[in-house]
Order: structure tokens, then C-alpha cells, then sequence
């Protein structure tokens, strides 16, 4: 068995990864090599394949085809290690709501086999980093939904997960509580975890992940950093106001040469996109060829959200008729049919 993550320390490896539901594929031939240590995020629509993946890299599902290893264990041939160097938080908090927040806790350290001591030491460790030391023999059903995802979150690393799969996992969280997650996940990091994080909240994968994939109908269809997918999606902009409205016709004129565009962004300020520096440099001469005075003169990058609808948009722009919308919906009851050695909650 293999149990070691290559010398280029990819702590997620997948390769060619199919799931299909019926006669809808949900993942379709999915590559993916995520460092360790590092934060990958990964963006999509309802539908899009994101918690499939998430699904089969923590062995709840099992592949239709290609190759998974994480931790350096094949997610098929060993699913049983994989679930102990693995914690989990999917989109819904799963605890037992008859127990206390500590009961919870103390319970998924001692089928993790920790010493009765080191799992109530962990316990109240992490209780205390989530805010729920004051209501930790609480019964859990006495919860607010912010609070049983809290808790949720806390149970996924109690056992000091070498890979953290976090699905959604400020879905519910008051701002304030959203920030706090984020600093842990920067904790966990930096501290070598491995964290693969799905979520349609632009600001967090951009906060969070140092590489973002774009999930459309079950496949990757951009990848990058935040600031690569603005630039080369989206693109840059760039706003100018002469300093007499009478140059205006003129300046619309070099900005229709030079960038092809030119769009009033405000009264009296003309825009236009910008693919590079070298177009700038032109835009530039131009305006100083023309003896155009600018009063002001700024560029703007596009936002993840802008990214992320430029991408989504422009696929279903293109979607032949009669073809579904989305893929295969990713619920529960999609996948009814997995076996159920594989049912079993990673932690």
C-alpha cells in the first residue's frame, strides 16, 4: 500500500475521474493535482459536479473510471486509510443532535481511537476555537443552525486531518463566525493540511485558495489563481476622462482604434478593455499623438463573480437544445445506489 505522497508533494492526485448517474455523466474525465499544504478551491453552479468530486476523494462514492490518490492511498483500493488521514464537512452539519457539543466531539475522538484523555483534551480544544465552549453540554438539538455547523466543522478535525475536504462549509455562518473559519483554514495551511474547499462565495475562494478550478456540468473549464482568471477571463478595463468634454468624440475615436471598444462608463468617461500592458502603452501614444488632456485615467479588473458568470453564462449560451441544464443532481437519493461500505462518514 502505498502511503506517501511523492516527492513532488501532491497531496491530491486524480487522474481521468468519471461519475455517472443513469445516463448522466456528473464528473466527466476530471484532472486534478493538488499540493500539499495548499488551499484548492473550487467554484461552480448548483449541479456543476463539485460535491461528487468531493464525494468520491472522501470514498462516499465510488468512481465510474479514472484514478484518485489522496495522501498518496488510492481512494478505491483503500478506502478504509484514506478515511483516517482525511476529515470531512459536506453541505449539511451531521451530528447527533441527541448528544451534547462535547458528546459529539468526544465521541468521533474515541472511534478514532483516541485515549479516553487526549479525546476530551481535543474535544475542548476545539470547542473553545469554534465558540462553543459556554454551550458544550448543550444538547445539540438546542443549537442554532450557525451552531451546528460549527460543531460540524469541529468534528471534522478532531483527528488532525492530513486532507480536509470542506464543502460549502460557511453555508449558514454569520459573517463574524465566516471570518473566524477562514482564519483556521489559513491555520491549517500553513501548518502542512492539505485543503480542498467548494463554495460559491467568489470573496472566499479568493480569500482562501492559492489555485481555483471553475466547474461547469462535470468538468474543469478554468483554472488558475484569482488574479490569473480576472486577467484572462474577465480582462482589465480602462476608464478615461478628458480634461474638456468637447475631446470626447475624439477619444471615443482612439479608443475604437486602438482597443476596439469604447463604452461611456460614466458621464463624461469613456471605457474600454485592455488585454495587456503593451495596448495601454498604445492607447497612450495614441492619446498623446492627438493632444488629448486626460483628467483622469484608471484601470479596473474584472471580480471573481464577473469571472465566474463570463464562464458559466458563455457554456450555457452554447448548450444544444434539449440538452439538460445541469448534470446530475447531487443529493442524496442521486446516490442511493452506492454501496454501503461506502456510506460511511469520513472523519
Amino acid at each position: 500500500m502505498k502511503t506517501e505522497n511523492g516527492p513532488d508533494e501532491i497531496a491530491i492526485q486524480v487522474s481521468g475521474l468519471v461519475k455517472r448517474f443513469g445516463e448522466q455523466t456528473a464528473v466527466d474525465h476530471v484532472d486534478l493535482a493538488v499540493p500539499t499544504g495548499s488551499v484548492f478551491g473550487l467554484l461552480g453552479p448548483n449541479g456543476a459536479g463539485k460535491t461528487t468530486i468531493v464525494r468520491m476523494l472522501s470514498t462516499l462514492l465510488r468512481p465510474d473510471g479514472g484514478h484518485a490518490l489522496v495522501a498518496g492511498l488510492d481512494v478505491m483500493a483503500h478506502p478504509q486509510a484514506v478515511r483516517r488521514v482525511i476529515g470531512l464537512t459536506g453541505q449539511f452539519a451531521a451530528v447527533d443532535e441527541t448528544l451534547s457539543g462535547y458528546e459529539n466531539i468526544y465521541m468521533i475522538g474515541r472511534l478514532l481511537d483516541m485515549p479516553a484523555k487526549d479525546a476530551k483534551r481535543r474535544a475542548e480544544e476545539l470547542l473553545l476555537t469554534f465558540g462553543l465552549a459556554e454551550d458544550a453540554r448543550k444538547p445539540a438539538k438546542q443549537y442554532s443552525g450557525g451552531m451546528r455547523r460549527r460543531l460540524d466543522l469541529a468534528a471534522s478535525l478532531v483527528g488532525r486531518p492530513r486532507v480536509l475536504f470542506l464543502d460549502e462549509p460557511t453555508t449558514g455562518l454569520d459573517p463574524a463566525r465566516r471570518n473566524d473559519l477562514w482564519d483556521i483554514v489559513r491555520e491549517l495551511s500553513q501548518s502542512g493540511t492539505t485543503v480542498l474547499l467548494t463554495t460559491q462565495y467568489m470573496e472566499e475562494a479568493e480569500a482562501l485558495a492559492q489555485d481555483i478550478a471553475v466547474m461547469d456540468r462535470g468538468r474543469f473549464i478554468a483554472r488558475g489563481t484569482a488574479e490569473e482568471l480576472k486577467v484572462r477571463i474577465a480582462g482589465r478595463t480602462i476608464r478615461l476622462r478628458p480634461m474638456a468634454a468637447a475631446d470626447l468624440p475624439v477619444l471615443r475615436e482612439v479608443l475604437l482604434d486602438v482597443l476596439g471598444s469604447a463604452d461611456e462608463s460614466a458621464p463624461g468617461t469613456l471605457a474600454g478593455p485592455v488585454s495587456d500592458d503593451a495596448k495601454v502603452a498604445a492607447l497612450l501614444a495614441a492619446l498623446a499623438a492627438k493632444d488629448i488632456a486626460i483628467a483622469d485615467i484608471s484601470t479596473v479588473t474584472a471580480s471573481l463573480d464577473e469571472v465566474f458568470l463570463t464562464l458559466t453564462e458563455s457554456k450555457n449560451a452554447g448548450q444544444k437544445p434539449g440538452a439538460p441544464a445541469r448534470t446530475a443532481p447531487e443529493t442524496a437519493s442521486a446516490a442511493a445506489s452506492v454501496a454501503e461500505p461506502e456510506k460511511e462518514v469520513a472523519r
